[in-house]
């Protein structure tokens, strides 16, 4: 659940702008844009296409730097950070899930859901251990030594779960992760994030499907790169 008397949130965004160049111009995709989420919530961001919530979600899993305005994570300042220490740190706290899943097509599911345990120094009996337990959870250790392309999409967003929560992180953020799955399918990738929400996990969750939004304890609305209205 949120810890409401943290003193400090999980993550602080702080006037956030985001740019790019389009054609002779310049697009804002995201337009001072500011943010606190405290461990244990689970935080829905609601809109349309092309209204800067991919973006947002690419400047809070530190895969893109803002052009202004600050972002700190457990109050370390990730604007102060080379290309390093943000994958270091991104590795530690942050577990990633794409709508395209971004599975490794010649790794089996095990060595996928394995991947960042490499990075993290975590021991061959510790990560065996992890991504079994982890495989057994998400119904799929009957896959582990299958490919991604015999998987079903809904499996292979399973298999991307499993690999989002290997290193434990406190942090889950999901762009729209069941866009590509039947509704059977989604739901039950939407009940995984729920119980490790309900497990302490937090999760910003983006998406344009009000269903899946109104999952969240607390939804933000963006339009043109804004916070629009929260409920």
């Amino acid at each position: 659940m949120p810890d409401h008397d943290s003193p400090q949130p999980l993550l602080s965004l702080r006037g956030i702008t985001r740019r790019y160049s389009a054609g002779s111009g310049r697009v804002t995709a995201l337009d001072d844009v500011s943010l606190a989420v405290r461990d244990g919530e689970f935080v829905s961001i609601l809109g349309p296409s092309g209204c800067g919530k991919s973006t947002l979600l690419s400047v809070l899993g530190l895969l893109e730097r803002p052009d202004a305005g600050s972002y700190r994570i457990r109050d370390i300042d990730t604007g102060a950070l080379g290309f390093d220490q943000r994958s270091s740190l991104r590795n530690r706290y942050i577990g990633l899930v794409f709508q395209a899943f971004n599975l490794v097509a010649n790794l089996t599911v095990a060595e996928n859901v394995a991947l960042p345990t490499r990075y993290g120094n975590v021991d061959r009996d510790e990560r065996d251990a992890r991504v079994h337990a982890l495989l057994e959870r998400v119904n799929l250790l009957d896959r582990a030594r299958h490919y991604p392309h015999e998987l079903s999409g809904g499996q292979q967003q399973r298999a991307a779960i499993a690999r989002a929560m290997v290193m434990g992180p406190s942090l889950i953020l999901a762009d729209e992760p069941t866009g590509n799955l039947d509704s059977r399918h989604a739901t039950d990738v939407m009940g995984l994030v729920r119980e490790f929400n309900e497990e302490g996990a937090t999760v910003v969750l983006v998406t344009h499907d009000l269903g899946l939004a109104q999952m969240a304890g607390r939804r933000l609305h963006m339009l043109d790169g804004r916070f629009v209205e929260a409920s």
